[in-house]
């Protein structure tokens, strides 16, 4: 049997509204707790992206002290700048470090780890509550 909804009395529309929006919360949350689970497996790789870039800007650091102390003498002759080949391997390895920090940088921007869908949702929530209530 349907009930009318016009044959509720104040007490019971509020009782239904308080249910609805008690249920309405509890959706909000999970589709939080969701929604932010990606965001942190997102993060997480992020985060490996930067320690492997900062793993490799080390390996550029080695290069270049190993490269002055043996490579020196062994590249060029005396009359050209001796240090000049080490430098420029150092310099390109450091250089692709960088851009895999910097790109691992990126994705850990706080845009990217914002629930997006949640918060639209809400916003949506939000407008139809109010045109409840008018």
């Amino acid at each position: 049997m349907m009930i009318d909804k016009s044959d509720k009395s104040l007490g019971e529309l509020f009782s239904d509204l308080t249910r609805d929006v008690v249920d309405l919360v509890r959706q909000e949350i999970e589709l939080a707790r969701v929604e932010m689970s990606g965001k942190v497996a997102d993060a997480q790789k992020a985060v490996a992206a930067v320690a492997i870039g900062g793993a490799v800007l080390l390996a550029g650091a080695l290069v270049l002290l190993l490269a002055v102390v043996k490579g020196v003498e062994m590249l060029l002759p005396p009359e050209v700048a001796p240090w000049l080949a080490p430098l420029i391997v150092g310099l390109v390895v450091v250089a692709i470090g960088f851009v895999m920090v910097k790109g691992g940088a990126q994705k850990l921007s706080a845009d990217k780890l914002m629930p997006h869908r949640t918060m639209d949702s809400l916003k949506r929530d939000k407008m139809l509550a109010q045109e409840k209530m008018q």
